[in-house]
């Protein structure tokens, strides 16, 4: 999807078309769905899901034995 934005006339202000160029592509849309394509991610696989989450567990009760023994 593209926007055109053209001079009116020669004598029209930069600034004019800047602004008239802001606007169209705020009603158009196509920034969040540009912005959303940044941000997509892949969806993780169940095995590397079970993998972090067992991660998790052992950093877990790492963390709280250390606590129990005082080092942290």
């Amino acid at each position: 999807m593209s926007i055109k934005v053209t001079r009116k006339d020669q004598s029209e202000a930069n600034e004019n078309i800047i602004r008239r160029f802001n606007r169209k592509v705020l009603q158009s849309g196509t920034m969040p769905l540009a912005k959303s394509q940044l941000r997509f991610s892949k969806p993780i696989s169940k095995r590397e899901r079970r993998q972090r989450a067992i991660l998790r567990e052992i950093r877990k009760a790492e963390k709280t034995e250390r606590i129990k023994l005082g080092l942290r």
